[in-house]
């Protein structure tokens, strides 16, 4: 695999990412016809960029802070029909590599969900690097990336009497990272 150069703006250090200023979501289809949106309010993480420019990201999203906009919902995604997070409180990113792709970046890892590892790849964008507001550089980046739920051990079936399923296969799962270069 190619390891890509991190953006020259993107200086080498530790960069925590802020999650009052970032945003973990997720929709899947519902119903065939609509989409449910979440989110995870509590996760953690770091970009870690090396002397020559090699960056690595490391995030783990405690999926027992699930929030869909509802509470029964949110409870049932918990269960061992789902998440099972009694067992399983944390999904883990390790990224394995970087490349670039035009102006944007596929960022290359591992990602483990209900103790199941898979690769995946998120098509990342470098929103840049600001000064900050006395507190250091920030830098921003969007990314996204679709997974298959079964992919990772959650197989629940809820067919419908019409055809299809109450939950879909796919969930696309996007990222609005803040994150901020450590003193």
């Amino acid at each position: 695999m190619t390891t890509a150069i991190a953006p020259a703006e993107l200086t080498a250090g530790t960069w925590n990412i802020d999650p009052v200023h970032s945003t973990v979501g997720f929709t899947v289809r519902h119903l065939m016809v609509s989409k449910v949106r979440g989110s995870f309010g509590a996760f953690t993480g770091t970009i870690e960029v090396a002397a020559d420019g090699t960056p690595a990201v490391n995030a783990t999203i405690d999926v027992t802070s699930i929030d869909t906009r509802n509470a029964q919902r949110d409870e049932h995604v918990r269960s061992a029909d789902f998440f099972d997070a009694g067992n399983h409180p944390t999904a883990t990113f390790v990224s394995t590599s970087v490349e670039a792709k035009g102006d944007d970046y596929l960022v290359h890892g591992d990602f483990t969900l209900r103790g199941v590892t898979k690769p995946v790849t998120l098509e990342m964008e470098f929103n840049g690097v600001n000064p900050g507001m006395g507190h250091g550089a920030v830098a921003g980046f969007d990314a996204k990336t679709v997974i298959n739920r079964k992919d990772f051990g959650i197989d629940i079936e809820m067919p419908l009497e019409t055809g299809g399923t109450v939950v879909g296969d796919k969930i696309t799962i996007t990222l609005e990272i803040e994150a901020v270069l450590a003193a």
